[in-house]
């Protein structure tokens, strides 16, 4: 199979490349790129006036397999990752049972091969069952193809376990992604600690709990000499502790979500609960930090952290309702149109962010456009005006706080290992 994309202005951060060039693609992979190509026999796309990209990549999603599919399953979390642009995603271990054994790796890989339209990489746990007790079966499930391990949405509160960790994995040189709160700062807190917090009521999870849990793994990473990541960091503070420690040459990574780049705790009220996360919206001031971070480099990458939930789940009181909301579809929108078309961040640079970067740190075959790497393309248009609408999500998700919201600024088109996948907004695979 052959396709042939005509005239888009392609950019390549890998290779440092923006330019109006041609893409030929040919049995799955990039075949070649430059002006004037041969499109004889391939299906040819004229994307003039629009951008072309390696496809994107999101390192933190949470389709809820196996045990909570009435929330997402491999189906349709990566129909919603196809819609939004995103090629290769990595899921989470937090379900029920927790991806804790090399068994479960191996079996979701194929389950993965079977439903998903897009790649999906399987994340397993740092600890059975998440409990923070004893080492899940990290080697086992490295060598079932597990591409890193967190036990996300809990703390670690062991540091003797994470130290654990970081030991062992250091010979595998995989990942460990750590959620970090300190856990008896935030107990129940349901939202920044702060003015509006307390004028709303609400208790509070301050930003202190995120800065002592990153600066104590980032010590054991470094004592380790290990790798560590933090996950969706949201605290000026943290990002300054990240900043210091690659000074020092710690190997130490950190991603950051569109949510916590662009808005703030001021959207935080009790009738929509989908602005319920963790860690949650900060001040302006956490936000202008973080964007700095991201630009300087202290942070490496975007990602979606895309949690969807039950409707019934989220229609409850805000302390009651679960935390997160589905992002895969809203992603690339909010971003260009709060950061890229209000001149804060240049394309190439938010390209580079969602691409390059998370598959350089995590080792993927992903992240470029040049001959020979997998045929994974985003085609996108810049200056397409649309209106959120969460009913007509691919997610099962439906509680977002962009709902309604118009942005500027869409994947038109997703292309997986040489196959159209979305096109003009609809998934055809």
């Amino acid at each position: 199979m052959r396709i042939l994309l005509k005239n888009g202005r392609v950019i390549d951060p890998k290779n440092r490349m923006d330019e109006c060039l041609d893409v030929l693609i040919e049995d799955g992979k990039i075949a070649e790129v430059g002006r004037d190509l041969n499109g004889t026999g391939a299906e040819v796309f004229d994307v003039s006036g629009k951008v072309v990209t390696p496809g994107f990549i999101d390192m933190h999603v949470h389709l809820r397999e196996p045990g909570q599919e009435a929330k997402e399953d491999f189906s349709s979390g990566s129909r919603a990752a196809a819609a939004g642009g995103y090629t290769t995603v990595a899921t989470m271990p937090n379900t029920k049972p927790v991806v804790d054994n090399a068994a479960l790796v191996r079996s979701l890989r194929e389950r993965a091969k079977e439903a998903g339209v897009v790649h999906i990489e399987i994340i397993g746990a740092l600890s059975k069952g998440q409990k923070g007790e004893e080492l899940a079966e990290l080697g086992d499930m490295a060598e079932a193809g597990a591409i890193a391990f967190s036990d996300d949405g809990h703390y670690v509160d062991s540091a003797k376990l994470l130290l654990n960790g970081l030991d062992y994995l250091r010979g595998f040189d995989k990942i460990i992604i750590n959620h970090d709160e300190e856990t008896t700062l935030v107990e129940d807190g349901v939202m920044n600690e702060g003015h509006r917090s307390a004028m709303l009521g609400m208790k509070g999870r301050p930003t202190v709990a995120e800065d002592i849990a990153v600066m104590r793994d980032i010590m054991l990473a470094e004592y380790a000499g290990a790798r560590v990541h933090v996950a969706h960091i949201s605290s000026g503070r943290a990002v300054d502790i990240v900043r210091q420690a690659k000074k020092r040459g710690v190997r130490v990574t950190a991603e950051v979500t569109p949510q916590h780049l662009t808005m703030t705790e001021d959207v935080v009220d009790f009738t929509d609960t989908s602005t319920k996360i963790n860690p949650p919206l900060r001040t302006k001031a956490d936000v202008e930090a973080v964007l700095e971070g991201l630009e300087d480099g202290t942070i490496d990458m975007i990602v979606t952290d895309h949690s969807p939930h039950a409707p019934e789940e989220k229609d409850r009181e805000y302390i009651y309702a679960p935390s997160g909301f589905p992002g895969l579809e809203t992603s690339l929108g909010v971003l260009l149109t709060d950061l890229y078309h209000t001149g804060k961040v240049e394309l190439p640079f938010l390209i580079k962010k969602m691409t390059y970067a998370p598959a350089k740190v995590f080792s993927l075959p992903a992240g470029s456009i040049e001959a020979g790497m997998p045929a994974d393309v985003t085609v996108i248009d810049t200056e397409l005006e649309w209106t959120v609408d969460a009913k007509r999500f691919y997610t099962r998700g439906t509680h977002s706080p962009f709902d309604g919201r118009k942005l500027k600024g869409k994947a038109v088109m997703t292309i997986v290992d040489g196959h159209v996948v979305m096109k003009d907004g609809k998934v055809v695979e």
